[in-house]
């Protein structure tokens, strides 16, 4: 849905237009801007009516962001700001810098809910007229920290910031995740890599920072993981367009991942309606535990039962709000190094498990008879093991033949009066609490048990949640 142009005069610095959307109007409506010769900086602001809907009826609520007439996309706010500045120089936090381009410019209008009686809008654009200030020089984050070689490492991969809709600046975010003991993070924004700009200030040789977007569409989130700087990823469509595959494979093109986010969330526009195919994992944990989150560990445990194509799990925090806490929960990746590729490969893996926080620490594995040990395999080594084919660790599958005996260990450090649970394709086949030792076994076979992960509850409220190790041969 496209509205008349918005023109200006040659003297003209600012122009104001209304409209109204009216009820069941597409998800996208463009407003054009002609932007002519000699301007350095645009600024719009907008405004719409709120009144209370009726009985049955969303209430009205309006996106924002905007597409230029030469590079394209030049920013995303959504309902967040009231509107947004871009010169070469700088721009509002959500848009990129860069130069203002004479031509014709798209203000972007998405409506989220409209009551039936129509949306009523106000736009302002103001111009700026001059040459360009300084040009802004993006500070992208380097794809490696200094790490500990091949480890377990720690991190958060959904994260928002003022970039989008969150409440904290970059630096804040970088300060907690260090607070959280994290050696990684995923910027995830909402529709928009300006964020990516900017985190050469705040990573280091003890956090690397990992450049993605959380595509959000009207049918659901997805997180795009390990983006080259300032990719991105358009998100206007819907699951019935068939769209979406063409922009997960885009992602994968350039060595990213793709994850649905909150699959069940309630929230309008949040649950995820697209389908599992080409994904790389599911978050099933977002936040602290909620029946969401359970829910949808059952329903993607159901998914390894059938068969379908394995996907891993992973938890983040998913924080917007100062009271929300970083790394609650948090993924800890088996990685060959600390570095943007070796952890978008352990994800890719599987080799992952996912904590309440860094306080929390587990080694599981599965061994064929005669390997286990009391104390369990080392942590970083778990994944080695399967080398010789009758041990393996997260992730992995271990290649015996049916009957063979398996014994499947599990140490547990820093959840005092934890419960363990120990799952199978069969369901639950171990309840216990966690001993003083920390340390739980139990004994199947592939025939038994097609896979066994593990879970560390305090009460309801899960703690920990392994990725599952698949047991028998293919």
């Amino acid at each position: 849905m496209e509205l008349e142009p918005v023109r200006f005069g040659p003297d003209d610095v600012t122009r104001t237009v209304s409209g109204t959307i009216p009820y069941g109007a597409p998800d996208w409506v463009y407003l054009p801007v002609e932007i002519p010769d000699g301007v350095n900086r645009i600024t719009v602001v907008y405004r719409y009516d709120r009144p209370t809907p009726p009985p049955g009826h969303d209430g009205n609520a309006l996106d924002l962001g905007v597409f230029d007439a030469h590079a394209g996309f030049r920013g995303w706010s959504g309902g967040a700001r009231d509107g947004f500045t871009i010169s070469a120089s700088d721009a509002t936090p959500g848009y990129l810098p860069g130069p203002v381009h004479a031509g014709r410019w798209h203000v972007l209008l998405g409506p989220y809910g409209i009551v039936p009686d129509g949306l009523p809008w106000t736009v302002t654009v103001t111009l700026e007229r001059g040459p360009d200030g300084p040009t802004f020089v993006p500070n992208p984050a380097p794809h490696e920290a200094a790490g500990r070689g091949r480890a377990w490492y720690r991190g958060d991969m959904h994260l928002h910031t003022v970039h989008s809709d969150g409440r904290r600046e970059p630096a804040e975010l970088a300060a907690d995740a260090r607070a959280a003991g994290l050696d990684y993070i995923v910027s995830t924004e909402h529709n928009t890599p300006s964020a990516h700009a900017v985190w050469g200030a705040y990573a280091g040789p003890d956090l690397l920072i990992i450049n993605g977007t959380e595509v959000t569409t009207r049918n659901g989130h997805y997180a795009v993981l390990g983006l080259p700087a300032g990719t991105w990823i358009d998100w206007r469509y819907r699951a019935t367009d068939g769209a979406v595959s063409a922009f997960v494979n885009a992602a994968h093109k350039v060595g990213a991942l793709a994850v649905a986010n909150h699959p069940l969330a309630s929230c309008k526009g949040c649950g995820w309606k697209f389908g599992y195919e080409g994904l790389d994992a599911i978050e099933v944990w977002n936040g602290p535990w909620t029946p969401d989150d359970e829910a949808t560990l059952g329903n993607w445990d159901n998914q390894l039962v059938s068969g379908e194509r394995w996907l891993p799990a992973v938890g983040n925090s998913d924080v917007h709000g100062t009271d929300q806490i970083v790394g609650l929960p948090q993924n800890v990746v088996l990685a060959d190094r600390l570095d943007r590729d070796s952890i978008v490969a352990g994800v890719r893996a599987g080799h992952l498990w996912i904590a309440e926080s860094a306080a929390v620490d587990l080694d599981f594995t599965a061994s064929a008879a005669g390997l286990a040990t009391a104390a369990g395999l080392a942590s970083a080594d778990s994944a080695d093991s399967a080398a010789d084919g009758r041990s393996a660790g997260i992730g992995e599958r271990l290649d015996v033949a049916e009957d063979t005996a398996i014994t499947v260990m599990l140490t547990v450090r820093g959840v005092p009066g934890g419960v363990v649970r120990i799952v199978t394709d069969q369901g639950r086949r171990l309840v216990t609490p966690v001993p003083a030792t920390g340390v739980v076994s139990w004994t199947t076979t592939p025939r038994a048990s097609r896979y066994v992960r593990a879970e560390v509850r305090r009460g309801d409220t899960m703690v920990a949640l392994t990725n599952p190790i698949f047991l028998g041969r293919r």
